[in-house]
């Protein structure tokens, strides 16, 4: 990740937390950090990998757990590079993704629209992370709290206005995936919005809520 977005992509507190109760006792992990944050534990005896080619390069049961933070950009077979992981670890696999079907109930849906639409295209579907797993899977949905320090677009549920600095959207692939001109035009309705406090008038209960069910969710899948 640039130093430049260090200010904006951090790991979320919440979620890691989450994500270390997902890996009990492992002490041995696997970080497939494919996305702008890793969320693997800094407690535990990891060991990193960036899977360029689809390939995970160690022996089979390598590591007793692995993390998966998913960005999909990178890779040509993700279904491929889930079953790769699994190849390599004996334990839990737990992956820390965006669920597609829910990435555009977003607000932002309605000024960004083709940011959120090619978004939900990047993320597998749950249910293919899973099958390429294997084993037992369980799902759990993340709520994002209000000072969520991972400045993923849903980050900023009741902060809109943060999506106004370029700093924040360029820390954010979503926004690299559109032409420069759609990413104005989202942005200028977006501002219109807030100066006009059409917002507030929409979404401003957000304000004051403490955290959102939005589209982030943990799996946790573990051999039979």
């Amino acid at each position: 990740m640039s130093p430049d977005h260090s200010r904006w992509r951090r790991p979320e507190p919440s979620f890691a937390r989450a994500v270390t109760k997902a890996l009990a006792d492992a002490r041995t992990v696997l970080d497939v950090a494919a996305g702008a944050v890793s969320y693997a534990p800094t407690d535990r005896e990891v060991t990193s990998a960036e899977v360029s080619s689809d390939e995970v390069p160690f022996a089979a049961d390598s590591f007793e757990a692995a993390v998966v933070t998913v960005d999909v950009a990178g890779s040509s077979d993700p279904e491929h590079v889930f079953s790769e992981v699994r190849r390599v670890t004996r334990g839990p696999v737990v992956v820390v993704t965006h669920d597609p079907d829910r990435v555009q109930d977003s607000w932002l849906a309605e000024y960004a629209p083709e940011v959120l639409a090619t978004e939900a295209r990047r993320y597998p579907a749950l249910d293919r992370i899973a099958a390429a797993l294997g084993g037992r899977v369980e799902t759990t949905r993340l709520p994002i709290p209000f000072t969520c320090v991972d400045g993923f677009s849903e980050a900023y549920y009741a902060r809109p206005e943060r999506l106004l600095d370029p700093e924040a959207r360029r820390a954010d692939p979503a926004w690299s995936f559109v032409d420069e001109m759609t990413a104005r035009r989202s942005i200028a309705a977006l501002r219109d919005a807030l100066e006009s406090g059409d917002w507030d008038r929409r979404h401003g209960s957000l304000r004051v809520r403490p955290s959102y069910d939005g589209s982030v969710v943990l799996l946790r899948a573990t051999p039979t």
